[in-house]
């Protein structure tokens, strides 16, 4: 990849490591899906950092940053905005919501009702919404962070199929090491580091970034390779319902991304077995009897992974 291209990277990396210690492997995961085009599902239990990662990212990029916390009364309007009527004026004048921004954290997502979950499907998939008739197109680039707590159900609406295909990545931060828990005491314990990140790239920059993706080359070999997993988890024998047509797009751009970051302009097979699955774990089914035997989406994964011949030259 272009020696510009990969420095701009390190530094992105570098920026977020002044607030966010360990984590490397989850900041490339976003910073994959911002370049991608796509949005990302941060599944874990609160106070791993989920909502500091979000800031620490959008002040990195100089990208306009807002929070929505879910809760069950949240409306539409709550998200995407509402006309209020003018009395001087007599007219209608439109209050934009939080979704006009180019990086939203959908907090705790699944405490919202199905009603208010839907009205970011046309956002996140059209990069568009409407409100009474109108439509208005969103800011570019736009990323949406959602999170929520696997472990507290009671009170929750769990995200329907469809909406969990317009997220590119579910990916789950996990606890510190003990030594990262260590620095996190001391580097907190004398102020909030998230302070001292300064913007190190602009959002017109990072599309500049993402046009450069075309020249990333993925082999037809590759391709073929991975269009056999994504095939694979539809044959499956717990697979009650496997990866869709938007997968496989999705999969591909991020695969392109993720070679981009790494400092290739080439795809490798380990790309496409790193991502498969981030990218494809919440978007397959399990049957009944997979589900009774406590099997899992990612051992799917692993099994087709293990099973799928590796191209070689």
């Amino acid at each position: 990849m272009e020696a510009g291209f990969e420095e701009k990277i390190k530094d992105i990396l570098n920026n977020i490591g002044k607030a966010i210690v360990g984590k490397t492997h989850v900041v490339e995961l976003i910073l994959t899906a911002l370049l991608a085009d796509g949005h990302v599902l941060l599944e874990d239990v609160p106070g791993v950092g989920k909502t500091l990662m979000a800031k620490a990212i959008a002040r990195s990029l100089d990208l306009e940053f807002k929070r929505i916390q879910f809760t069950p009364d949240m409306l539409p309007q709550d998200v995407l905005g509402i006309n209020i009527y003018n009395q001087k004026t007599g007219d209608f004048v439109f209050n934009a919501g939080p979704i006009m921004t180019n990086i939203l954290l959908a907090d705790e997502i699944n405490r919202a009702t199905p009603r208010t979950q839907s009205s970011l499907l046309e956002a996140m998939e059209e990069r568009q919404f409407t409100v009474d008739g109108v439509t208005r197109r969103l800011k570019a680039p736009f990323l949406v962070i959602a999170t929520q707590n696997p472990v507290e159900m009671e009170g929750t609406f769990p995200l329907p199929e469809a909406q969990l295909d317009r997220f590119l990545m579910k990916i789950d931060m996990g606890y510190p090491q003990l030594e990262e828990e260590r620095l996190i005491l001391h580097r907190f314990g004398k102020g909030n580091p998230l302070e001292e990140i300064k913007p190190v790239l602009t959002g017109m920059e990072l599309l500049e970034m993402r046009e450069r993706l075309k020249k990333v080359n993925f082999d037809e070999s590759l391709e073929n390779y991975m269009l056999t997993i994504i095939r694979e988890t539809r044959k499956h024998p717990a697979v009650k319902l496997g990866a869709s047509p938007r997968a496989s797009l999705l999969f591909y751009r991020c695969v392109k991304a993720f070679a981009a970051i790494k400092g290739r302009d080439y795809v490798i097979p380990d790309d496409i077995k790193y991502l498969a699955k981030p990218v494809l774990n919440h978007r397959l089914i399990l049957n009944y009897e997979s589900v009774i035997k406590n099997y899992k989406p990612e051992d799917v994964l692993d099994d087709i992974i293990k099973n799928t011949p590796v191209p070689v030259e």
